[in-house]
């Protein structure tokens, strides 16, 4: 059954886009619907951005940092005098998860340096050394993709089903992502009270001035509420990996990876990017590589509708998450959604869940008020699902969390490109 025919089976059919809003130009302020709009405030913030740059290439569209090239420790040196003898003024900065980070004097075309640093031409009897842009990162709520949709008011979430709350009991998931609201646990008492450790360098800075919020703002938390509605007991490490904008890079993710509390089993990514010729992130694979080997590691596939592989969810170790809809007829796939056979998993991407309070301003559409719930749908919230059903199958079963993803990926395949359907 391929994708094409599951996606004609679904009303919600569309024509898949191949670039994420972060990798295309903004669309028009004509006639703009809210996802539209939702689209041109996230394309606007990104080309804000002073530390963003984009390579355009079809097929080998990145996000990257400017100036900066990250190479393997032990090729530091070698890298280092190449460009050097071809001109390039060069420093090395700092190191992390086992790569160097070498800045550049000025503006460099840092894929086309790595594209030719990466030529077996250039190093006649020697290895080619492991190079790579320092890629840009993205919170994946549906913003990489079409449509790309903002979060919507939606009612209050009924407390938890008391008979639940022994679901994921015990058990500790790691949320690297926007950080979460300062007021979480104070507004959502039944949800997230008392279900993390407040940390001030956990907070999610939210706003951009006043109550209005940054495109992204809130994510973190909303993130933390679909985890504890797929294991009402679990308790939740929040980290800051990304702005309230949706923006972190690679060095950003491993540092709070490494803030993750000892007791973290599980650990949920709810971000991701594409990389240079889709070749594995060097110090996210390294970081991962890292982790406790019984830690399982969930992370979202993107929302860009293609089936190139997004990482970190790409890497063999992690459990990578698609999204599929709801219809009348049973769940179809997403159209938003990353697939292909790197894909291991797929749940509903759109749920209600907590959120913030505060204003979202979208051009040329009404501004969007929040008061601590919203509805939204993305991979990022298919993945935190899948995290939360890990927890709640580590406690029914007595199984650690690498045994539990094991056990999950043991069932049938929903589809070749979306791996096993997570309920």
């Amino acid at each position: 059954m391929s994708r094409r025919w599951l996606l004609a089976a679904s009303a919600l059919a569309t024509t898949a886009v191949s670039l994420g809003a972060g990798l295309r130009p903004p669309p028009a302020r004509g006639d703009l619907d809210d996802d539209k709009a939702y689209q041109l405030a996230f394309a606007e913030a990104l080309n804000a951005d002073r530390e963003v740059r984009r390579h355009t290439t079809s097929g080998r569209e990145i996000l990257y940092r400017p100036r900066q090239l990250l190479t393997a420790d032990a090729d530091t040196w070698r890298v280092a005098a190449w460009l050097r003898n071809g001109g390039h003024a060069v420093t090395v900065a700092d190191r992390f998860a086992g790569v160097t980070r070498l800045l550049f004097a000025g503006e460099t075309d840092i894929p086309g340096v790595v594209t030719r640093l990466r030529d077996p031409r250039q190093w006649p009897g020697q290895p080619v050394p492991a190079v790579q842009p320092h890629h840009v990162l993205l919170g994946l709520g549906n913003i990489m993709g079409n449509p790309g949709g903002p979060p919507r008011t939606v009612a209050a979430l009924p407390p938890p089903d008391s008979a639940r709350l022994g679901e994921g009991a015990g058990v500790t998931v790691g949320i690297c992502d926007t950080g979460i609201w300062r007021q979480a646990g104070d507004v959502h008492p039944e949800w997230l009270g008392g279900a993390y450790l407040p940390e001030s360098d956990d907070e999610d800075p939210l706003y951009v001035h006043g109550d209005v919020l940054a495109p992204q703002g809130g994510h973190g938390t909303f993130v933390a509420g679909v985890v504890r509605q797929a294991a009402p007991g679990v308790r939740v490490d929040p980290e800051s990996a990304l702005g309230p904008t949706g923006v972190g890079d690679e060095a950003m993710l491993v540092a709070a990876l490494g803030r993750l509390a000892p007791e973290v089993s599980v650990v949920n990514l709810s971000l991701g990017g594409f990389t240079l010729d889709d070749q594995p992130s060097l110090p996210l694979a390294n970081a991962v590589a890292g982790l406790p080997s019984t830690t399982a590691v969930v992370a979202a596939a993107g929302n860009a509708g293609i089936n190139r592989p997004v990482w970190p969810a790409a890497l063999h170790r992690v459990l990578s998450v698609a999204a599929v809809a709801a219809t009348d007829t049973g769940p179809v796939p997403a159209t938003y959604s990353g697939f292909g056979p790197w894909v291991d998993a797929c749940a509903l991407g759109q749920h209600d869940s907590t959120f913030v309070d505060g204003r979202l301003p979208l051009p040329g559409r009404p501004t969007r008020r929040f008061r601590g719930f919203a509805t939204w749908a993305g991979t990022s919230f298919a993945s935190a699902y899948v995290a939360g059903r890990l927890a709640a199958l580590m406690t029914t079963a007595g199984l650690s969390a690498e045994a539990a993803r094991l056990a999950l990926l043991a069932a049938p395949r929903w589809h070749p490109d979306y791996g096993v359907l997570v309920g």
